[in-house]
């Protein structure tokens, strides 16, 4: 098959540090590649070049033959390069129709022809499926609906290449079935697609090639028959990965740290009660919309309940994050990139976020006795930052983004760890690294409470597992009764095989 896309020794460096190192691949028409490595590995940078959005060093890019270096986005997009981030790029304060066709808004004069632009919002919209007014506000969609209108944005401009960065990050089951079938679709229309996604799992179901990157050079490539997840692990972190989540001793818990009584707010959750104690890991299992991030946020205080009461180590707990954090309470939040970091702070000043005032003597923040921490800190998670934490945050991948989020709460050293989603849309390397820092929390005494929508996940780590089903406490495990279906069954609201309800 005649290429559509060709890379050919593409290498860039940033400050001096490479990145990408002579990498090449080729997509043709009517072919998914899947690109995998680990955050860091140079997947983002690869995909800015193919967007228009850097200018690789060395290296050449064709398009259907041609010579490719578009000079920005807008000029990829001309091209029939659609690379749709992680993190969309859509305006939520205007309509679907509006988003879908900036800046190409069809004209009548000097004004916008609304008729022929819903006519072809509709079309549009039809061909990814999705049953929504071309005249909805973006900012009223759900993320799944939001993922397509970005897709039929780069249909809109006609794309010959679809990039799909992450698509199913923030997607409920029945929504990224919904996005495999339109990708199978652009597929079989034609369109080339390159698929980065850290699941494993989607990609090995989606794509006819694989791409491993590392360290930003090609470690492995090929047809998709000839990978399992096993081997990706291993191309990926440069080492066989066998046991994924940590061991722990067996220990039985202490005393009360976070008591939950008749919680209660709005339409999120009600009358949830619950206990963690200290060394305990309590995971928290749920479908996307059972209240488990809003019950997290009404313990932290970010949003006060309406009902009931929370105490941390038999004390009431007053509602308000300041409050929360004084008395030993971390919260990490489900979007790091909204709510956990100040992207364009530096490195150290986040990290330094939530614990300030414990380097202060007389009113003033001893500056040497808080580098050290920090530097110690960014150490313990690991945190990958080679040009240093004087770079912006916004500089980091994924993964070490997420470090830094964990990093700014471990250094404040809490008693009471409140986890939501902590390896949404990290790689395999760095999930394990946090699934370590989640045991040696609970090894230090913490008392943890993790909110994940993955139930291997909840199985690996946590020592009893509690199903939210449309904001209550449905069903509650101990690790001797774990069970799969039955945790999916109540989540669900239906009864497991073998009858059990």
């Amino acid at each position: 098959m005649s290429a559509l896309l060709e890379v050919e020794s593409v290498s860039k460096a940033f400050s001096g540090i490479p990145v990408l190192e002579g990498v090449s691949l080729s997509l043709a028409a009517g072919r998914v590649l899947g690109l995998v490595g680990e955050n860091g590995a140079g997947k983002s940078t690869l995909m800015n070049v193919l967007g228009g959005v850097v200018f690789p060093d060395t290296g050449e890019v064709r398009l259907a033959g041609d010579e490719y270096r578009p000079r920005g986005p807008a000029e990829a997009m001309a091209r029939g390069v659609a690379y749709i981030h992680q993190e969309l790029n859509l305006l939520p304060n205007l309509s679907v129709a509006e988003n879908l066709f900036l800046p190409r808004l069809p004209r009548r004069g000097l004004l916008m022809d609304r008729r022929r632009l819903e006519a072809l919002a509709r079309e549009r919209l039809l061909a990814v499926g999705l049953d929504v007014s071309p005249w909805a506000l973006v900012g009223d969609l759900g993320p799944g609906a939001r993922q397509l209108v970005e897709i039929a944005r780069a249909l809109a401009a006609d794309a010959r290449v679809v990039i799909l960065d992450e698509p199913t990050t923030s997607l409920t089951a029945p929504e990224a079935e919904r996005l495999f079938a339109l990708v199978r679709r652009l597929r079989d229309e034609g369109r080339g697609l390159v698929y980065i996604s850290h699941a494993l799992g989607d990609v090995l179901r989606l794509a006819d090639d694989v791409l491993v990157l590392r360290d930003g050079e090609v470690v492995g490539s090929g047809p998709a028959s000839g990978f399992d997840e096993a081997r990706l692990i291993t191309l990926m972190v440069g080492r066989s990965v066998d046991t994924v989540y940590p061991a722990r001793a067996e220990a039985p818990p202490g005393e009360p740290a976070l008591d939950v009584s008749g919680l209660g707010r709005g339409g999120a959750f009600r009358d949830v009660s619950l206990t963690v104690r200290r060394g305990e890991v309590v995971g928290l299992a749920g479908l996307m919309g059972a209240g488990r991030t809003e019950l997290l946020r009404a313990i932290f205080g970010l949003d006060p309940p309406d009902s009931g009461e929370v105490r941390v180590h038999g004390r009431p707990l007053r509602p308000g994050p300041r409050e929360a954090i004084a008395r030993g309470v971390a919260l990490v939040t489900e979007d790091r990139r909204e709510d956990g970091l100040v992207l364009d702070a530096t490195i150290a000043d986040n990290l330094a976020l939530a614990s300030l005032p414990a380097h202060a003597r007389g009113g003033w923040i001893d500056q040497r006795a808080l580098a050290q921490a920090l530097a110690a800190q960014a150490a313990a998670v690991r945190l990958d930052a080679p040009a240093g934490l004087g770079r912006p945050a916004r500089t980091l991948s994924g993964g070490n983004q997420q470090k830094a989020v964990l990093g700014k709460w471990l250094l404040g050293r809490p008693s009471v760890v409140l986890l939501d989603e902590p390896t949404r849309g990290i790689d395999v390397g760095a999930k394990q690294h946090v699934y370590r820092l989640v045991a040696d929390l609970a090894g230090g005494g913490a008392a943890v409470l993790l909110a994940s929508s993955e139930i291997e996940e909840l199985l690996g780590l946590a020592d009893r597992v509690l199903v939210l089903r449309r904001g209550s406490v449905v069903d509650e495990l101990c690790r001797a009764e774990f069970d799969r279906e039955r945790i999916l069954a109540a989540a669900l609201g239906v009864a497991p095989a073998g009858g059990r309800s």
